[in-house]
């Protein structure tokens, strides 16, 4: 199992995971997971008059690419796609691969396909610690990293609970 490393002076820790986050599924519901469940015990707060959650999406980001080969498999050419949601990532792939335009434009004999397991994904969640502190815990296919904080009990809090998540040991 691996532990936050400090990467800096501004109090941010990154933990790199042994094995990547097998697919979105599971990587969706351990975002949701934590959005649901607010493991951290972070508390509700007001900003500038507007009640905030306790634990929020502040950014996400999904892509995926697709790979044209010809028939000896050599990969001829490629088209990332990027976009606010797996969903629209994935009715992206679907339109362009079966767009016969594009994958004849590749050369003959060239076919489409996508290798989810390349798939990337991100998320950032804002908390907002008992203590008052406001940071961040992004989590992307291969590393879940905490910004932005000051008190090291909340590392030492994000520690013990990811210790306890399967997918993040």
């Amino acid at each position: 199992m691996g532990d936050f490393t400090q990467k800096s002076v501004v109090k941010s820790a990154v933990r790199k995971l042994s094995s990547p986050i097998a697919d979105y599924t599971s990587f969706s519901a351990l975002v949701q997971d934590v959005l649901d469940n607010n493991p951290w015990g972070c508390t509700a707060y007001e900003s500038a008059g507007v009640a905030k959650p306790a634990v929020e999406k502040s950014r996400e980001a999904y892509a995926a690419t697709i790979t044209y080969e010809n028939a000896e498999a050599k990969t001829v050419g490629s088209i990332p796609v990027r976009g606010p949601t797996m969903a629209a990532v994935n009715t992206a792939v679907t339109q362009i691969t079966s767009t016969a335009a594009i994958t004849t434009g590749m050369g003959t004999g060239v076919t489409a396909s996508r290798d989810s397991s390349e798939d990337s994904f991100s998320c950032t969640v804002k908390c907002h610690a008992s203590n008052g502190e406001l940071y961040t815990v992004s989590f992307k296919r291969d590393s879940v990293t905490v910004s932005s904080y000051e008190a090291d009990a909340i590392r030492t809090g994000l520690e013990a609970w990811a210790d306890t998540v399967a997918i993040l040991a």
